[in-house]
């Protein structure tokens, strides 16, 4: 094979120690040198020198955890081209490995081309990423508190969530924390509900009719306070995430979209709201460049069949584990169903329904809206959708085929 990079370096990165092997190729001779830096800034401001004054071109690297970021935006200052690794995609051969053996394996290979960059945003994405998967896990942090209120009230044989669907709602909050300050009567305790509400007064005495222990208002009132404090950090986590959105907005350059218009459009998208629409930002970025293709968009989120074909046999069609966190955003807003929509109702949604199942239908679903996501970002153009009737348009002939068969 032809060298590709004749003056690379790559990187074994561990939490307390970075193994670089720089690697030197003049005509047929290749000459390694390995050092090791700690991980301290110092010790990285001292490898960043050290690359420098060796004339690397291309420096790769591992993703190892998160120990390669702090790696990573140091080395960013550099002269040369950071590469990150899937690691996954360059594991050596079994029984060869040391730290001196993977930096030098991570060199040769960059030397001939055969790393593929993995995707890396911008330091704006990345602290738009970082604060919007915190908002996710704060949320699901109180998910399981409300979960822990339901079993305290179950404890006390409080079947309030057998004719409320939600028991933090106005009605259900009121009727706690009355149950908190020692309220015990059914009668009292279900006047407090909204007169909205669908279930009876005579339903709701029923369901109030326990026995409620200091030792459960004890908890009721500690799972409200870590529900509330969870609320007011989302909250506080939302503002910081507006004032990422105006900076960015603040510095982009002439010819190029702000965030704010690109929200704007993928809110087009039936199913996609305002904070759907950040979170896939935050996830592949504004620009599409990056992506040659939409089907490369695809399989970087996962949302397409992996390849797994042995003696003429295909043996899974499972979906590679690809972008989590995108790849859930995604499913959940294609579970939100919107009536004569091309994506839901009448239309794709039931279409695979009837033939593969509900969890292939809205992966399926996911796949078309991230498809459209990224023409939409590519072209800047809103979203049209084809209708419900999309399918009823097509050829007879070819309808009548797919009934017989």
């Amino acid at each position: 094979m032809d060298i590709v990079h004749s003056r690379c370096a790559g990187l074994d990165v561990h939490k307390e120690t970075v193994v670089a092997c720089v690697r030197l190729a003049s005509g047929d001779k290749v000459s390694r040198e390995v050092r090791t830096f700690g991980t301290t800034t110092s010790g990285l401001l001292a490898l960043l020198a050290w690359l420098t004054e060796m004339g690397c071109t291309h420096v790769a690297l591992e993703a190892t955890g998160i120990y390669w970021r702090p790696v990573w935006n140091i080395l960013s200052d550099g002269a040369f081209e950071l590469v990150l690794a899937n690691a996954a995609h360059i594991k050596n051969v079994p029984g060869r490995k040391t730290d001196v053996n993977d930096a030098t394996w991570i060199a040769d290979l960059l030397a001939y081309g055969l790393i593929r960059s993995s995707f890396v945003p911008e330091p704006a994405i990345q602290e738009l990423r970082s604060l919007l998967r915190t908002r996710k896990q704060l949320v699901r942090e109180q998910t399981s508190h409300v979960q822990r209120v339901q079993k305290t009230l179950e404890d006390a044989n409080i079947k309030l969530d057998c004719v409320i669907t939600d028991i933090l709602g106005v009605s259900g909050r009121a009727m706690i924390e009355a149950l908190v300050a020692g309220e015990t009567d059914p009668g009292t305790l279900a006047e407090l509900a909204d007169r909205r509400l669908k279930a009876s007064r005579d339903q709701l005495r029923e369901a109030l009719r326990g026995r409620v222990t200091d030792h459960h208002r004890f908890l009721l009132r500690l799972h409200l306070g870590q529900i509330d404090a969870l609320t007011a950090a989302a909250e506080r986590v939302d503002r910081q995430v507006d004032a990422v959105i105006a900076r960015m907005d603040a510095a982009v350059e002439a010819g190029q979209a702000p965030v704010q218009a690109m929200i704007g459009l993928l809110i087009t998208v039936p199913g996609i709201g305002p904070l759907a629409a950040r979170m896939i930002l935050a996830e592949i970025g504004c620009d599409m460049s990056r992506f040659p293709s939409a089907a490369h968009l695809l399989s970087w989120a996962g949302l397409c069949p992996r390849n797994d074909e042995s003696a003429g046999k295909r043996r899974s069609g499972r979906l590679r584990k690809g972008a989590p966190w995108l790849k859930t955003v995604l499913v959940q807003c294609a579970a939100t169903h919107k009536k004569g929509s091309y994506l839901h109702l009448q239309a794709q949604f039931y279409r695979l329904r009837s033939r593969r199942g509900p969890k292939k239908a809205l992966c399926a679903v996911a796949a078309s809206m991230l498809t459209a996501i990224y023409h939409m970002l590519r072209d800047s153009t809103e979203y049209q959708d084809l209708g419900a009737a999309h399918f009823d348009h097509r050829s007879a002939e070819a309808r009548a085929r797919r009934l017989v068969s």
